[in-house]
């Protein structure tokens, strides 16, 4: 990243080169636009990158306000804005989030993760509170009626236009930074649904002249956002910290709720009760049966395919969760110790390396024979009958048969008609006589 001391070089404008220094490029060519404002003849152009442009004077009971509507200028404004929004990048990473990982010893696919949570935390904390400022400020919380009425809004006040231009420079220069953060391949389509999902909708209410309906939305999903990558930072810290998630949960789906509920009440019922209902895009008036349905069904669609994204992991969530409470109830059977043969005056006794009980699983009731060890119940010379054990079952715990029936030739410790409650599990067909 920008701004860390380099132990190692790079050949000049290599791919290398501009991945490691990506950051500090884009503090020059920001440094050379703030220059050009200290030089009067440079100072206009200059200003084309700062400042909004198309603004005009708008008469009001008061006094004149400045209003501003968009053009193609915007995007050198915006192009100016993603290069400060890269540098802010390098900063978040190299000075916050590098320096949480190094102590939280993450795996890679986990430190992916965690810069991208971390990175979209700062993002949606301060979006959040910039986005809460501006509708409070401009009255939108408080009268609804304002998300239709007067519809096209062609002139926005400057912290709206403003507000909504570094909005596109942010999630613009979230397309560049998949190639300069070495995001793994397996992650790349997921991010970059939901940064063309955000531009579609940001872009669309900004060119659509929809913005105070996008203020209200853009609040609601970043809200949400905040709390699921909060979670996620909480969750990598501490695997057994879930707590957020089930918060982020309720949000989420309160907030699909109240998404769809504006977007019918403003576009569907609001903007269809309109009287100047024309198709004038030099006046920037949409307000079309064509385009409220589409419009819709943008937002719908949307709406659904992230509702059914979160059922989809919720439900793979609670499988996972009882599958593991199912597999401690589970009955483990003990792996039979390693046995070794010892000689005694009465002949052969089997002894196991560690002192453990172990046993013969069998899926038959109580009161069966079952060989154990260690029991120590009697030594059996060689050439014994063994009462109630098949030839297979001495077979299976690896007790030499001599001749037919269930002779042992090496002396066992027996212990019989005891309860069995093992389950049956290792595969072998039933060998009790």
């Amino acid at each position: 990243m920008a701004f860390r001391r380099r132990t190692k070089s790079y050949p000049l404008f290599s791919q290398e080169f501009v991945i490691h220094n990506h950051a500090d490029i884009g503090f020059c060519l920001v440094l050379c636009v703030l220059i050009g404002l200290m030089f009067e003849v440079t100072a206009k152009t200059a200003f084309l990158f700062i400042l909004p442009q198309y603004n005009i004077s708008m008469p009001s009971s008061e006094s004149e306000t400045i209003q501003y509507h968009y053009g193609l200028k915007d995007l050198v404004t915006i192009l100016f804005y993603i290069f400060i929004t890269i540098i802010l990048h390098a900063v978040v990473q190299e000075y916050i989030l590098d320096k949480i990982s190094r102590r939280l010893h993450l795996s890679k696919v986990k430190h992916s993760k965690f810069n991208e949570s971390g990175q979209l935390v700062a993002f949606h904390l301060s979006s959040l509170v910039w986005c809460l400022y501006v509708v409070v400020t401009e009255g939108y919380l408080t009268n609804p009626r304002s998300l239709w009425e007067n519809y096209p809004h062609v002139y926005l006040p400057f912290q709206v236009k403003f507000f909504y231009l570094c909005q596109l420079a942010y999630w613009l220069h979230a397309l560049p930074e998949l190639y300069f953060q070495k995001v793994r391949k397996e992650e790349i389509p997921r991010q970059l649904q939901y940064i063309c999902l955000y531009l579609v909708h940001i872009a669309g209410a900004y060119l659509l002249n929809l913005t105070r309906l996008g203020l209200i939305l853009l609040l609601l999903q970043y809200v949400a956002e905040f709390l699921f990558h909060m979670a996620r930072l909480f969750y990598f810290a501490d695997e057994n910290n879930e707590k957020l998630f089930n918060a982020w949960a309720v949000v989420f789906v309160v907030t699909r709720l109240f998404t769809l509920t504006l977007t019918v009440l403003a576009i569907g019922f609001g903007l269809a009760r309109m009287e100047n209902q024309t198709f004038e895009p030099e006046k920037g008036n949409f307000n079309t049966l064509l385009f409220r349905l589409g419009v819709l069904l943008l937002v719908c669609a949307s709406q659904a395919w992230m509702m059914w994204r979160f059922i989809h992991s919720q439900l793979r969530r609670w499988r996972e969760y009882w599958n593991e409470q199912s597999a401690k109830k589970r009955v483990i059977v003990a792996p039979r110790p390693p046995a070794k043969l010892i000689k005694r005056e009465s002949g052969w006794l089997w002894e196991p390396v560690q002192e453990q009980l172990w046993s013969v699983p069998f899926p038959f009731p109580a009161q069966q024979p079952v060989l154990t060890c260690p029991l120590p119940k009697e030594v059996l010379p060689p050439g014994s009958q063994v009462p109630g054990i098949s030839p297979a079952a001495l077979r299976i715990l690896g007790i030499k048969m001599v001749g037919k029936g269930s002779r042992v030739n090496e002396s066992l410790s027996v212990s019989c008609f005891l309860p069995v409650s093992f389950r049956y599990e290792t595969g072998y067909a039933p060998f009790l006589s």
